[in-house]
């Protein structure tokens, strides 16, 4: 009977958690962001105050830099990727057209026998570019409607930085009052199941942010200097998207294609170029970025963390996108503690004690 109140108690206080988090997912956002930037930053915090600085200087100093990093690099490439997108959405009619007069040409008839005139349910490539980019508008819209519907960017920009100084200031002193708690009995066990949430969590996120760095600015330089257009724009994005699990790699490599193909067709090297530096870009990733930097830290298959993402990012909108992560390792912890304590009881085993 006390294991079923404490599996309802559990179960009521996820479904209100749940059930607050989409009320209010319109006007999280600044505050998640926030939480999340506190929480990458408190590291160097920490080591800053063990040299003997306080805690409010530390803070000061890391989001001091923090921003001062984030204005230039903003002032550099916004006008940039503001110019290629808005170049690439007017020039999206016209490589369709290209790729559909590709296919159809007669005298590539083995493009046309590989792909085809139809491709799906009897849509031309034209057609199923054009329901790619209304498909890829209503996400980005959706996203934009969900977590900013009741906010400003200017708001945004103000109430950010305000909560992750805040969070940073006050990270440890949070830390013991909820500490202080946990009810006696269950505190070790807690505790342990909190710093292998936390490991979890700090690997997967610190070590992705670093490969979608990397990634993104890997792409960008090579596929601008391969003198693809709109290089600089596909690489940002696809280094940005690559904090999901292979879809980064994949709209790098069909964006890329798609644009080489519609840009140099007939030239084929140009064309092997810019595929070599995607693909050269994936094995990089797959072999020494992500098992250096990420690892195995999450504990949880890739297929379920893009569905969490995906999951947590149709339901709740960006704020979605930034707790799916946290909340599906959390959520393989405590599964994996679950597992463990039930293989170690008397309903496995069969032993009753006597």
């Amino acid at each position: 009977m006390r294991f079923e109140r404490h599996v309802a108690f559990w179960i009521a206080v996820l479904l209100v958690f749940a059930g607050l988090l989409w009320l209010l997912s319109a006007i999280l956002l600044p505050f998640v962001l926030g939480m999340a930037l506190a929480y990458l930053l408190d590291p160097l915090a920490e080591r800053l105050t063990r040299r003997g600085l306080s805690r409010l200087i530390a803070a000061l100093i890391i989001l001091g830099a923090f921003a001062l990093a984030f204005i230039a690099l903003f002032l550099l490439i916004a006008p940039i990727l503001a110019s290629q997108l808005s170049g690439f959405i007017d020039n999206v009619p016209g490589y369709a057209l290209r790729l559909q007069s590709l296919v159809s040409d007669p005298s590539h008839p083995w493009l046309k026998r590989m792909v085809g005139d139809n491709l799906i349910g009897g849509k031309s490539v034209g057609d199923l570019m054009n329901q790619a980019m209304g498909y890829l508008t209503g996400l980005f819209a959706s996203l934009w409607s969900k977590g900013q519907a009741l906010i400003s960017l200017f708001s945004l920009l103000i109430i950010t930085p305000v909560v992750a100084f805040y969070m940073i200031c006050d990270w440890s002193r949070m830390v013991e009052s909820v500490d202080r708690l946990i009810p006696l009995p269950q505190r070790e066990t807690v505790r342990s199941l909190v710093r292998e949430i936390d490991a979890a969590i700090s690997a997967y996120v610190r070590g992705q942010s670093g490969v979608c760095l990397i990634l993104g600015s890997y792409y960008a330089v090579g596929l601008t200097l391969a003198g693809l257009s709109f290089g600089l724009l596909i690489g940002v994005v696809s280094g940005i998207i690559s904090f999901i699990p292979y879809v980064g790699s994949l709209t790098a490599l069909v964006l890329s294609l798609g644009v080489a193909a519609a840009q140099f067709f007939p030239d084929w090297s140009r064309i092997l170029i810019v595929a070599g530096i995607v693909l050269f870009g994936q094995l990089f990733e797959g072999n020494v970025l992500s098992p250096k930097l990420v690892g195995k830290s999450i504990g949880l298959h890739p297929v379920w963390l893009m569905f969490a993402l995906f999951a947590f990012g149709y339901l709740f909108g960006f704020v979605g996108l930034l707790l799916a992560v946290p909340l599906a390792a959390a959520t393989g912890v405590l599964m994996r503690f679950a597992l463990r304590r039930y293989l170690a009881s008397p309903l496995y085993s069969g032993n009753r004690a006597s």
